[in-house]
């Protein structure tokens, strides 16, 4: 993987402590800088500080190689400003009328991934900054994937091109 490439991952209102751990052991794998757990998403301290073990089943380990942070709703705005500024390209993952294949996306040295709400997707104040809205085609009958399979196969896609 290109060392200079900096993958900021932003997990929005998941409710899952399962699926956020999954998906720290996925960013884990392909190299993520930093994540953000928004709202309601599960931490991997619980609110006295301590490690979660639902967490830590499905993160195995991971949850303590990459940084992250908790950040209220309120907080989101100033972030992807943040973002933005440092050269950040906003992706969010979501099925939408202005949504493009995520094959159709190109290698970012810069990028931060916006993941949503397992039943609501990504909230649209995530998705009116969003510079483009990825979503991955379902062939099956099914509208969509779990949150953490979707993420990995986001990521996969996006970062692990040799």
């Amino acid at each position: 993987m290109n060392k200079t490439r900096q993958i900021i991952l932003i997990i929005d209102n998941v409710r899952s402590v399962l699926n956020v751990g999954s998906i720290f052991r996925t960013a884990d794998a392909i190299g993520v800088s930093k994540i953000y757990l928004v709202g309601y998403t599960p931490t991997p301290l619980d609110r006295f500080g301590r490690e979660r073990n639902d967490m830590k089943k499905s993160a195995l380990g991971a949850e303590k190689n990459i940084l992250w942070e908790s950040i209220s709703d309120s907080d989101a705005e100033s972030l992807i400003e943040t973002l933005k500024r440092g050269g950040f390209k906003i992706i969010s993952l979501e099925q939408s009328g202005k949504s493009v294949n995520y094959k159709k996306i190109p290698v970012l040295d810069k990028a931060a991934i916006v993941i949503g709400n397992e039943i609501d997707g990504v909230s649209k104040k995530f998705l009116k900054v969003s510079d483009v809205i990825a979503e991955i085609p379902m062939r099956g009958k099914k509208e969509s994937l779990n949150v953490a399979v979707a993420t990995a196969v986001l990521l996969f896609r996006l970062f692990d091109r040799s």
